[in-house]
């Protein structure tokens, strides 16, 4: 960092137009450049202290509505995360498949629901949501195909 300071230094106490050679000047335009790139990024400093707000701050607890705090919600996510879910499905909008949020608005939080569609992740299926067919999970134990389905159905709005 000094280097680059002592060189736009140099660069403004020496200005003439005698280092205007393609060389010298590409030298200077990529110091300047580096410092500046340098000078924007390190403007931040953890020392800051925060101002005390006049109205006091309540703990963040978990709204009631939050469903990230269900311990379903945590293993399901890591099912899907470790499956190849995500290749076909997204949580807010369709790809090949359709959204997470879709799927739960379009079917009951239940134990048949529950069932019938963690037996669709490890058959495969189509025609419900379109013509591509959904790819077969064999190899998926019923009880994570369950875990992923209660994940997905607790997108419901």
């Amino acid at each position: 960092m000094k280097h680059l300071i002592n060189a736009f230094w140099e660069f403004s106490n020496n200005f003439n137009y005698s280092f205007l050679k393609f060389n010298t000047l590409k030298k200077y335009l990529v110091a300047l450049s580096a410092f500046v790139v340098l000078a924007s990024c390190g403007g931040n400093s953890s020392s800051e202290k925060k101002e005390p707000s006049s109205v006091s701050e309540a703990p963040a607890t978990p709204a009631a509505n939050d469903i990230s705090a269900n311990p379903d919600y945590e293993k399901g996510l890591t099912l899907v995360a470790k499956s190849d879910c995500l290749t076909c499905h997204k949580t807010d909008t369709k790809n090949i498949g359709p959204a997470y949020k879709d799927v739960a608005a379009k079917y009951e939080n239940n134990d048949e629901n529950i069932t019938m569609l963690a037996g669709k992740i490890i058959k495969g299926g189509a025609g419900v949501w379109g013509q591509v067919p959904m790819t077969p999970h064999p190899a998926l134990s019923e009880e994570d195909a369950k875990q992923m389905v209660k994940y997905i159905l607790l997108l419901r709005k």
